[in-house]
């Protein structure tokens, strides 16, 4: 068990950190001299890479393999986690009492946008359009990230299409995908009292699952993946911190 994570971890540094590289994975299997189904299964967490391996894998990526295997510790330990998916998927819910139980701070990465640019979100698109979008929210991830290696962040619904943005991110946060239900994304929101989802769009539902179905093989991308449908963000948070290996204020008191 303790290898599997340990594997899951590298591997997810891996990819993470080939794609901030900007290296195709067919690129990286032939700098490194290891077939590319390998490489895929490295990535993946189910391979167990020998030294040799390694340290052809971490001089392609300009890198040592102390430094992989340092940041892979680094995120078993860590408690900085960042929580992703589409709004309704409980970010701020199991967030906020995510990092209660860790004793670390919480953090709304569009939040932290909004008070860079000076604007709400709606506005910032309105009148900057996505790009300047992008790289406030860029600039505002490297900011919170200056803060520490301990803090719950959830961040924006379409954080994962921007490939640099969302490699850092997996690269510095143990990142989780809360997966819902489009019909539970859409409740969520309506229970929260906006109905914008619902305004002069019949197919609003129709649209919401194109974007989930669009969107999932990103989200996959993330270290784990939780299910938020049907649950309480007790049930959801007590799932994280035995998978993440995190300890809660009653472990840490035993202890």
């Amino acid at each position: 068990m303790v290898l599997q994570g340990l594997l899951a971890r590298l591997g997810a540094h891996l990819r993470a950190l080939r794609e901030e590289r900007g290296l195709a994975l067919a690129e990286l299997a032939r700098q490194a001299e290891v077939s590319r189904r390998y490489l895929t299964e490295a990535e993946a967490g189910r391979a167990n890479l020998s030294v040799a391996v390694l340290l052809r894998v971490a001089q392609a990526l300009g890198t040592s393999a102390t430094a992989l295997f340092s940041a892979a510790e680094q995120a078993r330990g860590g408690e900085r986690v960042a929580l992703l998916g589409l709004r309704g998927a409980g970010k701020s819910s199991v967030g906020q009492l995510l990092a209660r139980e860790l004793e670390v701070a919480f953090v709304e990465l569009d939040g932290r946008v909004e008070e860079l640019a000076g604007l709400a979100l709606a506005e910032l698109f309105d009148l900057r359009g996505p790009a300047s979008f992008q790289r406030y929210e860029s600039e505002a991830l490297e900011r919170v990230l200056s803060e520490g290696n301990r803090l719950v962040l959830a961040t924006g619904g379409s954080l994962v299409t921007h490939a640099e943005t969302f490699a850092r991110l997996r690269a510095t946060c143990r990142t989780v995908w809360l997966r819902a239900a489009p019909e539970e994304h859409f409740q969520r929101v309506l229970a929260q009292g906006d109905r914008r989802p619902m305004h002069a769009r019949p197919r609003a539902m129709a649209e919401l699952r194109a974007l989930l179905a669009e969107r999932e093989p990103l989200y996959s991308r993330c270290e784990l993946c939780v299910e938020t449908s049907g649950r309480t963000p007790a049930a959801v948070v007590a799932e994280l911190l035995r998978a993440l290996e995190l300890p809660g204020r009653e472990a840490r008191a035993s202890g």
